[in-house]
């Protein structure tokens, strides 16, 4: 076995959220062979998230293996204090996820497996819509594309942009200039 490497990365408090966990089979000479699908999403609440799919031969299998692909493939979001910085709409597949950033206080309004995607990551006030498929693995790739796509927030644009400037004056008329 290979030596796993702990990073500060790793230590830090992840939460670990099973979607769905689906039957599958394969249909092979002997007969179906059944195997386990789980969808896992995992979050340090604080602007980091990731989603791993994976089937194995048991259900804890499953959940692990997907666990350590969510892991792997996490994701930094934009986040302007507790919420996003901007509305995004995002498409996968079928699914169709509209996220609108809210005030302060209004908690995270959003349906099944879009709520625990965003709750991973830390989002504490957003308004979703979820339009098109009602497939909770199409619904969690739609989510993790729009909060991929979420730009820095307005305020912090702005005050990279603002690059102190020489003001350049004239100096105020006087009334021998004005003759």
């Amino acid at each position: 076995m290979r030596d796993l490497i702990v990073t500060d990365e790793q230590k830090q408090e992840l939460e670990e959220k099973v979607i769905q966990i689906d039957r599958v089979t394969r249909v092979v000479k002997g007969g179906r062979r059944l195997r386990f699908r789980a969808t896992v999403v995992v979050g340090d609440k604080n602007s980091k998230v990731g989603v791993g799919v994976e089937k194995g031969g048991e259900v804890i299998a499953a959940i692990e293996k997907a666990t350590t692909k969510a892991k792997k493939t996490m994701i930094s979001v934009n986040l302007n204090e507790t919420t996003i910085p901007h509305e995004v709409t995002a498409e996968f597949a079928g699914a169709k996820v509209f996220l609108k950033p809210a005030r302060k206080g209004t908690g995270v309004i959003a349906g099944g497996a879009v709520r625990a995607v965003l709750e991973a990551a830390g989002v504490k006030d957003i308004l979703s819509k979820i339009q098109g498929s009602s497939s909770k693995l199409n619904n969690v790739y739609a989510t993790m594309k729009g909060l991929s796509e979420l730009k820095t927030p307005i305020a912090k644009q702005e005050k990279k942009l603002e690059k102190p400037q020489k003001s350049i004056s004239k100096k105020p008329a006087t009334k021998k200039d004005k003759k």
